[in-house]
């Protein structure tokens, strides 16, 4: 053991040597980590606690869900009933659900089977295998059924909107070019979003709020005189971006902070586009967007479609030459084109009235894909970065005092050999850094409590392995022999201690959330650091001092 060799004490002193070099961007000023960075090397990121930001609270608009379900169920009755030759009378919107009433009573039976089909189980639990609810129950009464919505099925459907929407809003914020936002979920229908370093919320806001749906769709041949007329069978009414921009304009030149309503959006002019599948090619099929700009250098979004996606909009574009088909976002009609000739290329443009900025957002937001749910803002705040440079400046100080304590604690019992754990105190220090560093780890607060338990305990096995030399001293040993039994049999206690620690960690990390996973993260890799320094550095260390003195005692 304390025939150390040289290739051993290179790569023990190389990795030590390393991290402090991925460590010293963390202290330099923005300039210089600036011009590190070309290098590959980076400073931690400093979380929302840290350096402020923003935080967003989302929370599933259920009246959103439920109307929108409504309404694809009233459109989903109608071809059922008419694929199977069965006469109703009327479809009709009742609660949250609908009814039909069946013309014949003979055909009861029939429609029963075939609108059982409408109810639409949803999956709940882990992975989406566990319970099956039913979305809607279905009674009927003299002729008539009627479907509701059944809580069960909803509370499902949300949750698993909910799953959805995380790995979407990921994308979307991650386009931005940000580092480790945290987006979790809070209960059963609400998103928490952190975005460090970001002290607008109104930009992620909108970037956030979309909800992605997007349509090409063909107009319908009637088109309303009336913006509160109602649209015909199989016709639906959007308003246009136009309109909506400029009804926005007039309410903000009165107060900048203000939003359209319901009831602005229903008041404007509306323009009918067609529902049928025959006429409508869904966004889902893009695989990706970027903005660009027209022949005229106007801003707009160019588009790919994927296979599936060429294939139906060749089709519809081939079918309908001559006629116009609206592009539809979120509800608002962007453009309405006039269909020159078949578009085959599986390529296209969204042209409208947007600004550079504008495009910019709306190719992340069909690059990331469509939520499943629209979402309200629940709350929104900032976090001043006054506030987060006290608890940087809190949190450096408690690591300096948590230092500067653990290698007096250690100096008074062990003398020289107390030193050498100080060393190894510190070189765990900068592999920590140094090792969060590069992998890009945010820091928070409760990372930073990880770092200084981590510190503390970083002399437990330094503690453990001196404990053992001055046992095999007292007990007659040689210097020498004391030093090399106490490294080796000290080691199985020490293992053990970190294992059993590293274990907790994973724990926390694996069902925590937030700043527990912060906790954890710096905790277990404070653990791994620790090990090397116990049994590589500070092995390291006593062998070259045995080397040097050849001791013939050893004071512990």
């Amino acid at each position: 053991m304390l025939q150390t060799p040289r290739w051993k004490l290179i790569l023990v002193l190389g990795s030590v040597l390393l991290a402090a070099l991925f460590s010293v961007p963390n202290i330099l000023p923005e300039n210089m980590q600036e011009k590190l960075a070309g290098y590959g090397l980076r400073p931690m990121t400093l979380g929302l606690d840290l350096q402020g930001g923003s935080n967003v609270l989302l929370e599933v608009d259920k009246d959103d869900m439920t109307k929108q379900l409504q309404t694809q169920l009233t459109s989903d009755i109608r071809p059922v009933l008419r694929e199977a030759n069965i006469g109703y009378r009327e479809v009709q919107r009742v609660g949250t659900g609908a009814s039909v009433k069946i013309a014949k009573p003979e055909d009861v039976d029939n429609a029963r089977t075939k609108l059982n089909t409408l109810l639409q189980p949803v999956q709940s639990g882990i992975f989406s295998t566990g319970v099956s609810n039913n979305l809607y129950t279905l009674t009927e009464r003299d002729g008539v059924f009627t479907f509701a919505i059944n809580q069960a099925g909803l509370d499902a459907k949300i949750g698993n909107a909910i799953k959805q929407s995380l790995g979407i809003f990921e994308k979307r914020i991650n386009g931005l070019g940000t580092t480790e936002p945290v987006i979790q979920q809070q209960g059963n229908d609400r998103i928490v979003i952190q975005y460090p370093g970001l002290s607008d919320t109104k930009r992620l806001l909108q970037l956030l709020s979309g909800t992605g749906k997007l349509y090409f769709r063909l107009l319908c041949e009637e088109q309303p005189r009336d913006p509160l007329e109602r649209p015909p069978q199989d016709c639906a009414a959007y308003p246009t971006k136009e309109d909506v921009d400029r009804a926005l304009a007039t309410k903000r030149n009165q107060n900048p902070e203000a939003v359209l309503t319901d009831a602005d959006i229903a008041a404007l002019p509306k323009m009918w586009v067609q529902t049928g599948s025959r006429a409508t090619v869904d966004g889902e099929n893009i695989t990706d967007a970027q903005p660009n700009f027209d022949q005229n250098n106007r801003p707009v979004v160019s588009f790919r479609f994927n296979n599936a996606g060429s294939l139906r909009f060749g089709r519809l574009t081939a079918e309908n030459v001559q006629k116009p088909f609206a592009i539809v976002l979120d509800g608002v009609v962007q453009s309405a084109p006039v269909i020159n000739e078949p578009i085959l290329g599986g390529q296209g443009q969204i042209s409208g009235s947007f600004s550079v900025a504008e495009t910019a957002q709306l190719a992340i937001i069909l690059r990331s894909g469509a939520l499943p749910a629209r979402f309200q803002v629940v709350e929104e705040r900032t976090v001043g970065p006054s506030l987060g440079s006290d608890s940087v400046r809190a949190g450096f100080i408690a690591c300096v005092v948590g230092v500067i304590g653990v290698m007096i604690f250690m100096l008074l019992p062990y003398g020289f050999f107390g030193v050498i754990a100080d060393i190894a105190v510190i070189a765990n220090l900068l592999l920590l850094i140094g090792l969060m560093s590069f992998i890009g780890f945010t820091l928070t607060l409760p990372g930073i409590a990880g770092i200084l338990l981590s510190l503390g305990m970083a002399v437990d096995s330094n503690v453990l392995i001196y404990e053992r030399i001055r046992d095999e001293w007292r007990s007659g040993r040689t210097a020498l022999s004391s030093i090399e039994v106490g490294f080796k049999s000290a080691l199985g206690t020490v293992l053990d201690s970190n294992l059993t620690s590293l274990i907790a960690a994973v724990v926390l990390f694996g069902v925590g959330s937030g700043p527990i996973r912060g906790f954890a993260v710096t905790h277990a890799i404070g653990i791994l650091t620790t090990m090397f320094t116990a049994f590589t550095l500070t092995q390291v260390m006593v062998a070259l001092w045995v080397r040097w003195k050849r001791p013939k005692e050893i004071n512990l």
